[in-house]
């Protein structure tokens, strides 16, 4: 019996060493931080710092978008309605130059039921035949 009890010792010492090591050898194979390249954020073609805040109000047929411009280049926004009827006209606003610390409200309206409505961003100085950026 003596002899039982200490084959069993030496074999529960066997499998915590060996578990022992097993885990050391995963924590020297994990890569430390320092092995890791750098992350860097992708170049953006326009500043972060750039667009007016817009909010939409639907009342009945008609749409109002107030913008207010915090940043120091002018945003040129477009209010866009798009109706619920087929038969009824979708239109878009003219576009409206926000300037910085400057607050302008569009308008928009429907015969009928306004489906959705949203605003496009564009800075004043690029041309106006290149595409328009919707609102975050």
């Amino acid at each position: 019996m003596h002899a039982i009890r200490n084959g069993l010792g030496a074999f529960a010492s066997v499998a915590v060493l060996l578990t022992g090591i097993a885990v050391a050898a995963e924590v020297r194979a994990a890569p430390t931080p320092v092995d890791e390249p750098p992350v860097t954020a992708p170049a953006a073609e326009e500043p972060e710092n750039f667009g007016a805040s817009c909010h939409t109000v639907v009342q009945g047929s008609h749409v109002t978008a107030h913008c207010r411009n915090p940043y120091p280049e002018t945003d040129r926004v477009r209010l866009h309605v798009e109706c619920e009827r087929w038969w009824d006209v979708d239109s878009d606003s003219a576009p409206v130059d926000v300037g910085p610390a400057a607050h302008a409200q569009v308008t928009g309206r429907c015969w009928k039921e306004v489906r959705s409505a949203w605003v496009t961003h564009q800075p004043a100085d690029r041309p106006a035949d290149q595409a328009l950026r919707p609102a975050p």
